[in-house]
Formats: structure tokens, sequence, C-alpha cells
């Protein structure tokens, strides 16, 4: 056998127009899927305690159960700080780091530092505040990818990300310790993070690498940390809801999450007293019962979680399979960047209409406390938004605000409020912005026409006929303009539910993913994957230009060989497995290169927008000589929560190699 031979088989292609890389392997047999029934009986590690952590856009919070009595659910310690008019048990997601760009604080505290320190002061330090929303507006993230601070500097996501995460750990780990009384192990616990569902793979395998650098679990450990998606949480836990613990927005006005009134039955009334009793002792029980609401629903049946956050709106449509009230999802999560941040956004662009836009970013950049200040003032206020509201919001101007205007422009804010003919924003002698119900109304109204173009789109897809309920989850479905804009718009499809400590849901839901992870069954890919083969070639059929003749044979190189498409429903656990051989019978190094798109129907892996995701390198070398004339290598590709694990076996000598699916370091 010749040298020159044997060196194609071995190196890629040096003729770029030929290929991307040598797959080097043919289809052996037709494909087929193989359920794995030994994936559930995997080994479960004992933990002692779940720990589940919202890492929202605005707010972030823990809860934890311990496996012992799984109806128990503790949502974390108060949180020392605390906003006026936001009452709720989680805290701000803002990190600051010092000068040196070390970890110093996390939430209310790190806010109120900064707060405090001197301007010519705060400057050097770094302070990020809604920095989630980074890894679902990066198209090409990787481990690289920066965050900017309030001051300008930038700094590794992934660091920012993990020293939040480490936060949380040793929060929980030190509360769950001071609870026991002795010191609480990190092998004790089962971590759950939750992102949203619509985030893209890389953005979620991001969230795991950032855990792994927090040292909640690692990848020789990986079954410790499960990642879940955010409506499916919302989801577990409304299926436990009793009657007493939501708001049927069918059957009454919307009412803001917190006020309690008149207008509303006995029972809701009673249920708040349940709730506030709980919420002293910050344990939430879970009856171990399918909720009232529940028992309305009939197998086959569907609703639609809507979760609705500070950054994003993610829906997802499931149904129930009984006997064991396992959910499937039906419909692929859809949503998009329409959340609470959208109002501050319009506010943002009131301001500038007022102000002019080059005073507000100076102001930023000059002042960062003040304009974080300004925001904060505004949040209480945006609170207290609601349909019937007459009476005017008043937004207290932080001085510097005032003073620094002045300086900027030589005359004053309010001369700018008379000036600027925007008629419904007044000055209030008390150094306020008076807005009218009207204006607060319609800084919310492009975000919540966009939540439900979105919902009417999906109402309008096939799989979402007949749907009973739709549950509204989420901070951001604490507004009572959302509550009505979407029981007026879908009201007479199915029924609105609220569930009561709307802003916890994902949380206890995630606690109980963590405890039972089993409970979701089916999920839609959201990608479509495949590996790079050689097919024989086919004149007419193929394109001439993928033409690859080795030995004699004439190859079709490039074909992307599918394994599951975009959309497809996949069991949780289930393997889809596909058999190959070498092109060339004496190779001895098999390099099998995993695709992915978002796109169904690919041939080719170098079609725009397919992504390598991983690769599979299986070496034969130093196997015995007996290796039989056509060499079966079988690739199986798993799909678990939200990782794919893939696998190449040599059936004849049975060795074997593994790999996870990468999406941010290719």
């Amino acid at each position: 056998m010749s040298a020159e031979t044997d060196a194609v088989s071995t190196s890629a292609y040096s003729s770029p127009a030929k290929s991307l890389g040598d797959p080097g392997i043919t289809p052996l047999s037709p494909s087929h899927i193989v359920k794995d029934s030994d994936a559930d009986d995997a080994v479960e590690q004992l933990f002692l305690v779940v720990v589940a952590i919202d890492f929202g856009t605005t707010s972030s919070g823990y809860a934890y159960s311990f496996t012992k009595e799984p109806e128990c659910i503790h949502v974390m310690r108060r949180w020392e700080g605390g906003d006026p008019g936001v009452s709720n048990q989680k805290t701000p997601t803002t990190i600051l780091l010092t000068p040196e760009r070390k970890f110093h604080s996390f939430g209310y505290a790190a806010r109120d530092f900064y707060h405090d320190l001197d301007p010519t002061e705060s400057k050097h330090w770094l302070y990020f505040e809604k920095f989630k929303m980074k890894l679902h507006t990066t198209g090409n993230l990787t481990m690289e990818t920066d965050l900017t601070a309030a001051n300008g500097k930038k700094v590794k996501a992934l660091e920012i990300f993990a020293y939040a995460l480490q936060f949380f750990k040793e929060q929980a780990l030190k509360e769950l310790s001071d609870q026991g009384g002795s010191d609480f192990e990190n092998t004790e616990v089962r971590w759950v993070i939750t992102v949203p569902a619509i985030w893209k793979q890389p953005a979620k395998q991001f969230m795991r690498q950032a855990a792994y650098k927090a040292g909640m679990a690692s990848p020789e450990n990986p079954e410790q940390l499960i990642i879940a998606l955010e409506p499916e949480a919302a989801s577990i836990y409304c299926r436990k809801l009793r009657l007493h613990q939501m708001i049927d927005l069918s059957s009454r006005a919307p009412v803001n999450g917190y006020s309690p009134s008149d207008t509303i039955g006995t029972g809701f009334t009673q249920g708040k007293e349940h709730v506030r009793r709980n919420r002293q002792s910050r344990t939430f029980m879970v009856e171990n019962v399918i909720g009232e609401i529940w028992s309305e629903l009939e197998e086959g049946d569907r609703y639609i979680v809507v979760d609705s956050g500070g950054g994003t709106v993610d829906m997802t449509v499931h149904q129930i399979r009984l006997p064991e009230g396992h959910l499937k999802e039906l419909y692929k999560a859809t949503g998009g960047p329409y959340g609470s941040l959208g109002v501050d956004y319009e506010f943002e662009k009131l301001l500038c209409k007022i102000f002019g836009e080059d005073f507000i970013e100076q102001f930023k950049i000059k002042r960062p406390a003040a304009w974080v200040d300004l925001m904060i003032a505004f949040e209480s206020r945006k609170r207290a938004a609601a349909p019937d509201r007459t009476n005017p919001l008043n937004i207290t101007l932080p001085f510097s605000f005032i003073d620094y205007y002045k300086k900027f422009r030589g005359h004053s804010v309010e001369h700018a409020l008379r000036k600027s003919n925007v008629d419904f924003v007044k000055w209030s002698s008390q150094g306020m912005l008076r807005m009218s119900p009207d204006a607060m109304n319609a800084l919310f109204k492009p975000t919540i026409d966009q939540i439900v173009q979105h919902l009417s789109e999906v109402f309008d897809k096939p799989e979402v006929t007949n749907v009973k309920f739709l549950f509204l989850v989420g901070g951001f479905a604490e507004s009572p303009l959302l509550q009505q804009a979407v029981q007026s718009a879908f009201g007479s499809r199915c029924r609105v539910i609220i569930p009561q400590d709307v802003g916890l849901t994902i949380l206890k839901g995630a606690v109980l993913f963590g405890l039972d992870p089993a409970v979701i069954k089916v999920r839609r890919s959201p990608l479509t994957y495949g590996v790079g083969v050689l097919n024989r070639f086919v004149e007419g059929k193929h394109p001439p230009e993928k033409l690859l003749v080795k030995d004699g044979t004439r190859w079709c190189t490039d074909v992307f060989d599918k394994f599951i498409s975009a959309d497809q429903s996949v069991a949780l656990g289930e393997t889809v497995t596909r058999s190959y051989t070498p092109a060339k019978p004496s190779q001895l190094v098999i390099v099998i290169n995993i695709y992915s798109s978002e796109q169904d129907n690919v041939s080719f892996i170098t079609e725009p927008g397919v992504k390598k995701c991983g690769t599979l390198r299986l070496d034969l070398t130093g196997t015995d000589a007996a290796v039989p004339n056509r060499r079966e290598i079988k690739t199986l590709m798993q799909f678990g929560d939200t990782e794919i694990k893939a696998m190449a076996v040599d059936v004849a000598t049975s060795k074997s190699v593994k790999v996870g699916i990468d999406f941010l370091n290719y």
C-alpha cells in the first residue's frame, strides 16, 4: 500500500472544495431507533437535599427540600435590604466586583454598597445588573464572551456567572448547615438551575460550565446538577395547585398579586391567610396529590404555561399522560425577549425624549449609582400600575439627576418638562415626575402587545387546539395590566389561571423537578442532529462538486446523516443508534463529526446554519488484526435533560469513546 494513499485516509483533505474534514465513514444499516430501557435503572445517587436556584434576569432566589420530606419546600431566608413597594423572597440579580476584579457582594448588598461609594471611587468598581440577558442575545456565545460593567469595563461572562452561582451555593450550604447544626457538604446536594426554555443550546451549556466553575458539580459527576427549563418547572408546580392557591381570572377582576381586595370572594382571602402564615415560616407544603384543577384534566388534555419574567417570556404547551400524570411537550418552547425589562426600556426612551438622549447617556456613565436609584424608584411605581387606576404615579428624581441636568443643559428639569410637550408627564413641586396612569400604561403596551401577539400565533398552531388552561407565571405575571390583556385576549378560549405566589412558582417547581426528574417524559428536540458521512456517489442525484474518488471508489462527501429532526418528539433518555463502517477498511483512527442545525431538512454539512458540535475520535490501533472485513461502528446519541451525549463503539472489539455535545467550543 503506497504511503500516498495512506496519507489521504488519516489527514483531512487538503482541498477545501472537497470537504470541511474527512468524515471517513459510510452508513452500514438503515436508520433505526432503539429504546434504551436500562437508562431508567441508572444507579441513583442519594442526595440528602435538592436545592433549586432561579437565576433570573432581574431577581434571583433559591429554595430547597429534603429528600426525606419532599412535601415541604423551604424558600431561602429573608435577605437583608429590600425595596419599598417590592415584597418578595428574591434578591436582585446584581453583582459587585472590587477594582481588583474580585467578588465583593451580590443582590441588595451589592447594590447598596455600590450606591454608597463616593463617585470618585465607584467608577473603579465593577457593577453588573440584568446580565443574564446577554446569554440570550449573544449569537455566537463562547467561554470567552464578555460582559460590560456599569463603568464600561469588560469581564468574562463565565466568571460573573460562576461568582453568582458560587454565592448562591455558599448561602444555601450555610443555611442548611445552620439549620441542621452540622456542616453540610456539597456532595449531599443535588442542584437544579433554571434557564429559559427558548435559550439556545450554547446558553444552556454555558450555565452548566459556570456551575462547574462554581464547584456545584463537575464533568465527572454531571448528575449532581440538573439544568431545568423555567416553564417546565412552573408546569410541574401548577399540577399541584389547590383552588385556594390560585386566582382564576375568568371568574373575577384582575388583582395585583399582593393586594387582597374586597371584590374577591372569601375563598381567596382564606387562601391569602394560608399563604401569609406560611410566609413567616418560608415553608410551603405541597400536598402529594394532584391539585383540584388537575382533577378536571383528563388524559390527553392540553394546557399552556406562559412564563413571563424580567428578560424573556417563554411558553410551552404540555399534554397530560395518565395514569401518573406525566407531562409531554406538544409544541416546542417559543417566546422571546418580551420580559418586563421592555417596560424599563420604554421608560428610558421617555426620559430621552424629555431630557435628551445625550444627557441620559452621560448621566448613566457619570452617575451610575443615581441611575440605579432612579430605576429602583421606577420599579416600585411600575408595580402600582393597574388597568383601573385613576390617580397619577409619582417617581422621585434623584437629587444628582436634577443637579447634573442643570449643569449639563444650563436650565432646570422643570423647564425641560414644560418644553418637551410630553403632556402626560408633569413636574410636581415635591421634585417628582408625575405620570398619568395612561402614560404608565403606554410604557407597558409594546411589551404586552408582543406577548399577546406571540400567544395568538401559538394558539393558531394545529398542535395547540383545545387548550383547557393557560397558566400565567413568572414575576411579570404579577402585573394586573398583563393579566387583563391575556384574559381579554384568550379568556374565551381557555381558563386563565395565576398561581398565588406567582414569582416563586418556578423556584418551587424546580425543586419538585429535582426530587423527581422523570416527571417530564417527552420533549421536542430544538435542533436537528446528525453526523457527516460519505455515501456512494450517484450520478444525477448528488452534486458533482461533492464527488471524491478514493481507492477507485466514487464517494459523495459532506453528507449529513440525520439522527433526529428539529421539533421531533424525544423521550428523555431515549437513544438513537446508527451503524457505520470505515470508508476504507484499513483505517485505524475513525473520526465522527456531529453537526446540528435549526433547519429540519439538511442534506449536507456545508449548508448554511449547520454547526459542528462534537467529535468522536475512536482509535483502533493496537486491536487484534483479526478484524472483520466490514467493521461495524455503532454510533449512539442519548437525549438527556438539557445534555446530549454521544458514543461510538467498535462492535468487534467493544472499544468505545464518549463525548458530550459541545456548543461553546467549536
